[in-house]
This record gives structure tokens, sequence and C-alpha cells, in this order.
């Protein structure tokens, strides 16, 4: 089982959301492109929050293809578009990423390659060891 060490120095604000930093053994690395709200078919979710449910879920799903889960995820990059609201994003991760605190940044960017897109994000994640 790969474990990582979620970092939350006390000099820092504390949040369930995130933490500070995160330290993973050395090992397989895995790292997810960016991910916006599009089902299977090319389908955009509606509005900031479904997109960033199903952004999440595209996520989750490269990391099952890895063999891995959120648990596993060192840092997630999350760009909003402009006028994207930051609280819907946020609301949205708790039911489908879970309880997983792990280093984050929001960045607000202009626009994504696909110009009705809000949401896109990417991760780094630390793989479990592969069986033998």
């Amino acid at each position: 089982m790969t474990t990582i060490d979620h970092l939350n120095p006390t000099e820092l604000p504390s949040s369930p959301a995130f933490s500070q930093g995160t330290v993973t053994p050395a090992g397989r690395t895995l790292y997810v492109g960016g991910q916006n709200g599009t089902t299977r078919d090319g389908t955009l979710a509606d509005g900031t929050a479904a997109q960033t449910a199903q952004a999440l879920r595209n996520v989750r799903s490269v990391l099952g293809e890895a063999g891995a889960g959120p648990e596993h995820v060192a840092k997630l990059t999350i760009h909003l578009a402009e006028g994207a609201d930051v609280r819907e994003a946020f609301g949205a991760t708790p039911e489908v990423w879970g309880p997983y605190p792990t280093a984050i940044t929001v960045l607000r960017v202009v626009g994504f390659a696909r110009p009705d897109a809000l949401v896109e994000i990417d991760a780094v994640a630390a793989l479990p060891p592969e069986s033998a």
C-alpha cells in the first residue's frame, strides 16, 4: 500500500478539504492529464458544479485504470474559467472525491481548448507497487 504523508504546518491555515503539502514514497508516479467535465460521448455537463463532479469522475477513471484511487493522489490542480464559481466547484467535490484532502492548486484561466468548458482538473498520484 502506498502511503502519502499529508503536511499541515501549524503556521498555515488548516482545512479538511486540502493539505498544504504531501510527501510520496519513491516509486511509480501517474500524471493524469487535464480532465474536463465531459462524458465518454463528449457531452459536457451543465454548470460549474456538474462539470467539476464529472471532471473528478474522469480523474478517478484514469486512476482506476492504473490501479489507484483518490487516496494515492499527491496533488490536484484545478483550473476554473473566468466566471466559474469556485464555491460551486468546491461544493461538488466531497461527494465524488471523498475524504482525501490532498494538496491542491486552484487557478483562474481565460478559457480552455473546449470553449464551453468551465473546469479542468489534472492530478499527480503515487501508484501502489506492482504485484509480483
